[in-house]
């Protein structure tokens, strides 16, 4: 008996209304996303790649479609009830990594908890035990500010992964690192994948970032255009290697 998928969207259409027209960001996509899974995105500029993270994951509404997470229809709740289903069920980490700039690293991650009821004591010991697990418990009181960016998206990880989520969506994650911090971070993603099983979608324009994942969907003009599996885990590149990866197409 086949596993329901986590995530499953099904004739998802999403159109971009301005002065000058319609444009359509995704045109009927299909996409089915099973527990432990790590997926990524890959597309170029343009291609529906942040769109299809807003739409499958609730953020920004959809024209026609459906999309389901956990078997519950996102577009067939309330506002306040998506919000809710999200909450609990998903957490994300961007580029930008949208840390509090007065806030500690702990108190970053332990916010999620205490704005879903989480009591201040026990949300503080899961911030620091997620802290300690992406390797920054040498960092618990310190500001964004006197981070790196490594250890800042590190900190953003935490906090999409401390209320134990059953998908992450990680838009650009390395986008503003540099080389030996990307691969810092995408280490991190891969084992928490491998050795969690914690399913990730994770949308890159890097072709580097691209190799390390399981399976790549490769989107243009809205639609998929591939869906590749690997038979065995993706290589670990070093710092160095990724100056010798080529783009692909």
């Amino acid at each position: 008996m086949t596993a329901q998928p986590l995530l499953r969207a099904d004739k998802v259409r999403k159109v971009y209304r301005t002065g000058a027209g319609e444009v359509e960001a995704l045109r009927h996509l299909d996409l089915e996303v099973a527990p432990g899974e790590m997926v990524g995105v890959m597309g170029p500029s343009g291609s529906g790649k942040t769109t299809l993270l807003n739409c499958l994951s609730g953020l920004d509404d959809i024209d026609g479609g459906q999309v389901f997470v956990e078997g519950r229809d996102l577009f067939d709740m309330s506002d306040a009830n998506r919000t809710e289903h999200r909450a609990r069920t998903m957490g994300f980490v961007f580029q930008a990594f949208n840390l509090i700039p007065v806030f500690t690293a702990a108190e970053n991650v332990e916010l999620p908890l205490l704005l879903t009821g989480v009591n201040t004591r026990d949300a503080r010991k899961r911030a620091q035990q997620m802290l300690e697990r992406v390797g920054l418990g040498h960092r618990i009181d310190h500001r964004p500010n006197e981070m790196s960016g490594g250890e800042q998206q590190r900190v953003t990880i935490a906090r999409a992964l401390v209320g134990k989520p059953a998908l992450v969506w990680a838009d650009e994650p390395t986008g503003n690192l540099d080389s030996a911090m990307a691969v810092q971070v995408m280490d991190l993603l891969v084992q928490l994948n491998s050795e969690d099983g914690q399913t990730i979608v994770l949308v890159t324009h890097d072709p580097s970032i691209g190799a390390r994942v399981p399976r790549l969907i490769t989107m243009r003009d809205g639609s998929l255009v591939d869906d590749t599996r690997r038979a065995t885990p993706a290589t670990p590149l070093t710092a160095e290697s990724l100056l010798d990866v080529q783009p692909v197409g």
